[in-house]
């Protein structure tokens, strides 16, 4: 039987591609870590490292710049912004990197770079980076807005051979390690992983910024966020886009040639429970931007409280305990049981009668739920499921509003697992186009 770690025995440090940390929660690269003072603030809340906001030639960056997407209750579902890189010189932010790391030798510094795509330029500002004491280095090629217009940013990481000649560039001259972050902007991130992985880096981070427009004032007519009149294209954030990074982060540690590769997971984290999520499908460590941008920095305090937690409760001390536990579980759909079967049961002792869970099935699934029926004593029965009819698509649990009032059950087929692959292999051999898989007496 596991023994419930101690509070003293639970052990959150992080170690992603040799950059070391007391814990696995990083600010990442953006207004949060812009500055020195506001990095030894978040230090000193509790978070493990930052990414410094990336470095290069300064820019000067437009107003406004950020727009939000709402949704219900949720202020910044997702975020948009077409702000740029640091608009403050090389010689304050290399001079604010030593100060920092001086005083917190202990926690991860991680400096993000992006200059022109000549070898001699990339040479010099890693050199000059890593002369800061700093612990590693991100070469950010996912910017999807302005700085790709001038050949950085995406413009590199969407093209494999760039990506791998600058991380070999950097190589050159990199005594620490160095991190590429990739864009989503692609069709296949793996693309991109292994060239980065070809062209010697230490680990990943991803995913960047989703290039998006955050939506159109109905009562003005402009386009969000206004410049003068005009709006752009801009990196697109948030706890919307965590399922699209899960996604990309699975496809790149099941991919043979990177699965080997340390991950810095990005995209939608806010909570201990979404860290979590990131780890356990292969991430070594997690960086926060927008929730921090919305809640401010103290939201560590209760990421970190709520990960040592769930280990306790786990029985798992290190972060390597659990470390990748779900990637194996990430299958091509060709892999899955066509077999395997769930149904809908409605509680009614808890049901309330909404019939929520009718209409959606009548109108969005599968039509196998009868609505809720009034009696002639007074009484509401509550919805039925017709089993025969249900497919088991998981709709009305997701719609209701009574947490466990539906709850999707496995029932016996009593067939042998089969993947599709294997049903295909069976009809070449001759076997009857009838006798398919998810078939079931009675449907």
């Amino acid at each position: 039987m596991i023994q419930n770690p101690s509070p003293s025995t639970i052990d959150l440090s992080c170690n992603v591609a040799g950059i070391r940390s007391p814990n696995p929660f990083w600010l990442a690269s953006a207004p949060p870590t812009n500055s020195g003072d506001q990095i030894m603030r978040a230090f000193d809340y509790g978070w493990g490292g930052a990414v410094w906001k990336t470095l290069g030639d300064p820019i000067i960056n437009v107003s406004s710049r950020l727009g939000g997407l709402r949704w219900r209750n949720q202020p910044l579902m997702g975020l948009n912004n077409i702000e740029l890189i640091t608009d403050r010189s090389l010689e304050t932010n290399l001079r604010e990197i030593r100060e920092v790391k001086k005083r917190y030798p202990n926690h991860a510094v991680v400096v993000s770079l992006m200059v022109e795509s000549k070898r001699e330029v990339w040479h010099d500002i890693v050199k000059k980076s890593q002369d800061t004491g700093a612990d590693g280095l991100e070469l950010n090629f996912g910017c999807p807005h302005g700085m790709s217009e001038r050949g950085m940013g995406a413009a590199v990481g969407q093209v494999p051979e760039y990506a791998c000649q600058i991380t070999e560039w950097v190589k050159e001259a990199a005594t620490i390690p160095v991190l590429v972050k990739l864009t989503p902007n692609v069709a296949d991130i793996r693309y991109a992983a292994r060239a980065a992985t070809k062209g010697g880096a230490d680990g990943l981070s991803l995913i960047n910024t989703i290039n998006s427009l955050i939506g159109v004032d109905l009562e003005t007519l402009k386009v969000m966020p206004n410049v003068g009149g005009k709006s752009s294209h801009g990196g697109y954030c948030g706890p919307a886009v965590k399922p699209i990074a899960l996604n990309m982060l699975s496809q790149i540690g099941a991919d043979p040639e990177t699965a080997h590769m340390p991950i810095s997971g990005i995209g939608g984290i806010g909570t201990w429970q979404d860290a979590a999520e990131f780890l356990l499908l292969g991430a070594g460590g997690v960086q926060v931007c927008t929730a921090a941008m919305h809640y401010g920095y103290r939201i560590v305090e209760d990421m970190i409280e709520g990960l040592e937690n769930y280990m306790r409760q786990k029985g798992w001390r290190t972060l390597a305990d659990f470390k990748g536990k779900a990637v194996t579980q990430v299958e091509d759909w060709g892999n899955l049981d066509l077999n395997y079967k769930v149904v809908a049961r409605i509680d009614p002792d808890t049901c309330i009668r909404c019939n929520l869970c009718h209409v959606a099935c009548e109108d969005g699934a599968h039509q196998c739920i009868a609505p809720a029926a009034p009696q002639d004593d007074g009484r509401v029965l509550a919805p039925v499921v017709d089993e025969t009819e249900c497919v088991g698509c998981n709709l009305c649990a997701l719609i209701c509003p009574v947490d466990g009032c539906i709850t999707m059950t496995e029932i016996d087929t009593g067939k042998a697992p089969e993947t599709w692959r294997e049903w295909q292999n069976r009809l070449a051999a001759g076997a009857s186009p009838d006798d398919h898989p998810g078939m079931i007496s009675g449907h």
